[in-house]
């Protein structure tokens, strides 16, 4: 009996080493798997919520899921029929036949095809209806200042146009230039109050046109 035990016991030994580790082993791996399953299971969450989308998304734009399967048996060939269908009868041959003179065809005459008409582009023109002239900026800078009590500078009556003709992108440049110019030609009065100008309209000639007076681009 003595002799037995050692053996027993050492084998024993053994069982429980392979089972602990087998234990650990096996929760380890129950880990793993449930760190898939998780990832898994996000994952499906994931497509399951585009699914809907695209459902809904199919639904808004109309489009039968049926469709294609439709088209597809459109599509099918009708089957073919039996090869023990009709036969063509044989020809027999009763010898050489002469051939049939041909008679030659008769030519028609070619159908003239009528002239397009072009139309003038006098009559194009005409139809357009015609646009009423601008005023320059010379009458604009002269009407401001004739509807205003007091002296103005340029950067008053600049801003003054540019709220009433965002289109012409005036500019106080511009605008100072343009009433130089008519304070050369009487048509305005300046007066400086410290470092400031001011202009006044004067009750003289008619301003000459734009391209003389305002010495600026013709865009204004």
């Amino acid at each position: 009996m003595p002799e037995t035990a050692g053996p027993v016991t050492e084998l024993a030994s053994q069982y429980v080493s392979q089972v602990t580790k087998d234990l650990e082993q096996n929760v380890k791996e129950q880990d793993r798997v449930t760190a898939e399953i998780a990832a898994l299971q996000e994952r499906l969450a994931a497509l399951q919520q585009d699914h809907a989308i695209l459902l809904n998304m199919q639904q808004a734009l109309g489009i039968a899921a049926s469709a294609p399967a439709a088209a597809a048996a459109a599509v099918v060939p009708a089957p073919r029929g039996k090869s023990g269908g009709t036969r063509r009868p044989d020809t027999k041959k009763s010898g050489p036949k002469k051939p049939a003179a041909k008679k030659p065809a008769a030519k028609k005459p070619a159908a003239r095809k009528p002239a397009a008409k072009k139309a003038p582009a006098e009559s194009a023109q005409a139809a357009q209806p015609a646009q009423p002239a601008q005023p320059t900026l010379v009458e604009l800078v002269r009407r401001y200042l004739t509807e205003q009590n007091e002296p103005r500078s340029a950067a008053e009556v600049a801003e003054a146009l540019g709220r009433a003709y965002p289109e012409r992108a005036v500019q106080t440049k511009v605008v100072r230039t343009t009433l130089e110019n008519l304070v050369a030609r009487n048509g305005a009065h300046r007066s400086k109050q410290g470092s400031s100008v001011f202009y006044t309209v004067a009750d003289g000639p008619a301003p000459e046109p734009a391209e003389n007076a305002e010495g600026a681009d013709p865009a204004q």
